[in-house]
């Protein structure tokens, strides 16, 4: 069975990182029964968004980068396709397998649909219900070409069945603690940011949502509330390239001055940095979901959230982009005393790998 990994932002090397792994185990075991060819589509590019991710992941280094990026939605998406085609018509894979919502995962699929190669969306199901959201309009898009649908939790499963998708439909359980667990056990040796003056606890945030940093009065409410915060627990704050961007653009430097402002960091780093921190505030899918793997409380400033499991068991708190939500809700924030594992046992890469060979028989 040959797969081809369509892969260019952040988060999925992170995810893609787990089934490369299993894929790897298991040819351990039954050599030359799967192979794995990565697409990098090449939407994350700075060496801390991306390079560094495969180094210290233990990613396969991409067969095919197609350094796109930078462009509107529309010609990212559009240039993606015209490049995935041409690379599926090459590799002939068996499977294009795909994570996510973001440009590149829609790209992935369409171009394989149009040559009728089976599709496997991981992280399938996801609804934030905002057709604002370019990463909403990705996965709903996803889902309905894709041939086989990888579920991380029930709500996953129970939006696809709403859509009349459950016959392609699978819970496996969710990839990202199968990685959160595999950088857990690595962390210790990896945290570059300098924690000097910490030791009374810190609060980890991060800002990337188009939603948030494309606005000048969401964005500027937000970095009020961390800056407020920052006056009573110290916030580490780093930095996405486009956010920083954004914060210039704005003239808000200013609110800067009272966060500990970090580079991009390194998975493996940033799971360090969730074990030692007192709470999370976040606009990233990934994180919420992280932080509730380290258990650690979280503040999400965006109106809604796919992780809504996450909010009903009490560790999750939707604060909007109001500086007022955000300071309130920290002041009055605590740690639940239930926690249970939403997310599956870790196994989630080799369930995904067992289903795509049994999908070849």
């Amino acid at each position: 069975m040959k797969i081809l990994t369509v892969i260019g932002a952040r988060p999925q090397f992170v995810k893609a990182s787990v089934v490369s792994r299993a894929i790897l185990e298991l040819t351990q075991h039954l050599p030359g029964q799967v192979t794995e060819t990565i697409l990098h589509t090449g939407q994350h590019f700075d060496s801390n968004m991306s390079q560094l991710f495969f180094d210290q992941l233990g990613i396969p280094t991409p067969k095919i980068n197609l350094n796109i990026h930078s462009n509107s939605h529309g010609q990212m998406t559009g240039q993606m396709l015209i490049e995935i085609e041409k690379h599926l018509l090459q590799e002939k894979p068996d499977w294009v397998l795909v994570y996510g919502d973001t440009n590149s995962t829609l790209a992935g699929a369409l171009a394989a649909a149009k040559l009728h190669i089976p599709i496997a969306h991981v992280e399938a199901g996801l609804r934030s219900f905002n057709k604002s959201m370019p990463e909403e309009i990705n996965r709903v898009m996803t889902d309905h070409v894709a041939s086989s649908l990888l579920c991380p939790t029930e709500a996953a499963m129970k939006n696809l069945e709403r859509e009349a998708l459950s016959n392609k439909s699978l819970l496996v359980g969710d990839v990202m603690y199968d990685a959160f667990l595999y950088a857990q056990s690595k962390s210790e040796q990896h945290c570059s940011v300098d924690l000097e003056g910490l030791d009374d606890g810190f609060i980890l945030a991060t800002l990337h949502r188009a939603e948030n940093t494309d606005s000048l009065q969401r964005l500027k409410d937000i970095l009020m509330g961390l800056n407020e915060i920052s006056l009573k627990k110290r916030v580490v704050l780093p930095l996405h390239p486009r956010t920083k961007k954004q914060i210039s653009h704005f003239g808000l430097e200013d609110l800067l001055k009272d966060i500990l402002v970090a580079p991009p960091l390194g998975y493996i780093e940033m799971v360090r940095l969730l074990s030692l921190c007192e709470c999370v505030i976040t606009d990233s899918g990934g994180l919420q979901k992280e932080a509730y793997f380290a258990k650690k409380p979280c503040l999400t400033v965006r109106d809604e959230t796919e992780w809504v499991e996450t909010v009903d068991a009490g560790w999750n708190h939707l604060v909007s982009a109001s500086s007022h939500q955000i300071i309130s809700q920290y002041d009055a924030l605590d740690t639940p005393n239930e926690w249970k594992p939403l997310y599956g046992h870790g196994d989630a890469g080799a369930t995904i790998v067992r289903h795509l060979l049994d999908g070849q028989k």
